[in-house]
């Protein structure tokens, strides 16, 4: 059968969007269709594929996945996608709306110009930092400023969930890391029991950061949104920065906000479309 799709990325993190309203895929074959459709020399390629669906409890559902079939429970970039999505491809008229991932409703605002949408705001709800809750294993109720031994060297983390877990460390200069090597080791260290993402970050002043990203069950991509999200908490819980930073990543800019009144995260970028297309799959 033929499966249409639409491939975006929102700062160079890039997935498979499928209309679930319009295709529909047996649940049990969907990790299979998945690890097919992000192959980047058999399939479409991408850091995974997203569903956008109907929903009962919000405007939209995201049921996301990672590029190795595992299901995810929120991503940043991908909610911002699903967004521009359901608006500009006219399943909405609305630049106000919610979207349910992970069992948690994350509402959009979205800014657009002659009927297309050129950058979305998130309210990406409040920062988890009970270590239990992360989950991260630690004797401390948070893991804030936490010492991790990896491959026998001490590194430093401070971790956050955004709805999903996230390792920050930061590091004098990220670039010059060996991610391939070294990420692995975070993602399946066993202080971590769901696996981790892992954030190593270079602050550059108290406004801006420099960050790269090993994201779980994916590797390293070009951003990780709900990754900027807690590194942004994270700065501002060992005191390196104030509550509004740009965080660049490879693939662009992201502008995060840890508003102190309501506790929210808020997060502002770009989506963009790359081009759509049919796969042929066997159900």
């Amino acid at each position: 059968m033929k499966i249409r799709f639409t491939k975006m990325q929102g700062c160079g993190n890039d997935y498979v969007y499928v209309n679930g309203f319009t295709e529909h895929i047996p649940q049990e074959k969907k990790p299979e269709f998945v690890r097919f459709a992000s192959d980047r020399h058999f399939g479409v390629g991408g850091d995974g594929v997203i569903f956008i669906n109907p929903s009962d409890e919000a405007d939209f559902e995201m049921e996301m996945y990672n590029a190795d079939g595992t299901r995810a429970e929120m991503c940043g970039n991908g909610i911002r996608c699903v967004a521009k999505y359901a608006h500009d491809k006219g399943l909405t008229d609305r630049a106000r709306f919610s979207i349910i991932s992970g069992g948690k409703v994350k509402y959009m605002d979205l800014t657009v110009e002659n009927g297309v949408t050129k950058a979305i705001r998130v309210d990406m709800g409040e920062p988890i930092l009970t270590a239990a809750e992360v989950p991260v294993v630690s004797k401390n109720r948070q893991s804030v400023d936490e010492e991790i031994t990896v491959e026998n060297q001490t590194y430093r983390m401070t971790c956050v969930s955004m709805g999903n877990p996230h390792c920050v460390v930061f590091s004098e200069n990220c670039e010059e890391l060996n991610l391939p090597a070294l990420g692995p080791l975070f993602e399946n260290h066993t202080v971590f029991p769901a696996r981790v993402n892992t954030e190593f970050v270079t602050v550059l002043d108290r406004t801006h950061l420099r960050m790269r990203v090993w994201e779980r069950g994916t590797g390293e991509t070009l951003a990780c949104g709900t990754g900027c999200c807690a590194t942004a908490v994270a700065c501002v819980l060992n005191g390196k920065t104030g509550r509004k930073v740009t965080v660049e990543v490879l693939g662009g800019a992201l502008t995060i906000q840890w508003d102190e009144k309501t506790n929210h995260i808020f997060m502002t970028g770009p989506a963009e479309f790359v081009f759509d297309g049919e796969l042929e799959y066997e159900v």
